[in-house]
């Protein structure tokens, strides 16, 4: 896919990954850049940058995601590209509370869900679309001392497969981002962490990730090539793997 020209709604884009991807889709020439977060200040700042517009946006209600995607074909024009990219992350196994595991379940894979189901039928029935959701690393392998990540971001990956499955034929295409450590906010005092083991990132690296992986039409966009070394071991002897990650927890103190 080639950016110059398109319209990009982008999720998340007050600061970190959603603020770099925002920035650079716009100097690779995107039509209209809207970006879109719960901090509508932080996304009127990025929208600023780039002749962007802005909205306020909850990523756990389906109603407000609903809402951009219809404003914007309305009044700006139909979406090319639909970047699912809010998340959240905190620590905690089993016992972490069930209200929490609800608000990391509606934002790390539910916001993806609600955004294909508003976009899909708009996208096929006018020939094809692309959407972009932000998994991570950990959705292939794992997250050591966060059940709540791990799980969810597994299951963003699931719903991305599925997508790229049933919808490729009429036209839709599908892209999964799975960076490691990337510096924002959410790695913020966890920068000697297990996830930042092979380096940490800025998300201008992931933003141009992306836009090659766009322009490849890659299923899997992975800032850290290490990552498809890890997830060809771990499905080649997935007894030895967990081992390995059994070894990395004691070694970094994740217990939960």
């Amino acid at each position: 896919m080639e950016l110059k020209g398109k319209i990009i709604v982008v999720t998340g884009a007050a600061s970190g990954i959603g603020k770099a991807m925002a920035l650079r889709f716009a100097q690779e020439g995107a039509s209209k850049v809207i970006c879109t977060d719960i901090n509508f200040q932080g996304a009127e700042k990025t929208a600023s940058y780039i002749g962007g517009h802005a909205f306020a946006m909850n990523a756990t209600q389906e109603h407000e995601i609903a809402h951009i995607i219809k404003e914007t074909e309305k009044y700006i024009g139909p979406i090319d590209l639909f970047c699912s990219n809010a998340g959240i992350s905190f620590g905690g196994g089993v016992e972490v509370a069930d209200k929490a595991w609800q608000k990391i379940w509606e934002i790390n894979l539910m916001s993806h869900v609600w955004a294909a189901r508003h976009l899909v039928p708009r996208m096929s029935k006018r020939g094809g679309g692309y959407l972009l959701n932000t998994a991570s690393a950990a959705g292939l392998l794992n997250q050591l001392g966060s059940a709540p990540y791990g799980v969810t971001k597994h299951a963003a990956i699931g719903l991305a497969e599925w997508l790229a499955i049933t919808y490729g034929d009429l036209g839709i295409k599908v892209s999964v981002l799975c960076p490691q450590a990337v510096r924002t906010e959410m790695i913020k005092g966890l920068e000697e962490h297990v996830a930042s083991i092979d380096g940490i990132i800025e998300p201008s690296e992931v933003a141009e990730a992306c836009v090659q992986g766009l322009q490849k039409e890659s299923f899997l966009i992975l800032p850290h090539p290490v990552v498809s070394k890890y997830l060809r071991s771990k499905t080649d002897n997935y007894e030895r793997w967990i081992g390995g990650m059994r070894k990395l927890n004691r070694r970094f103190g994740t217990f939960v």
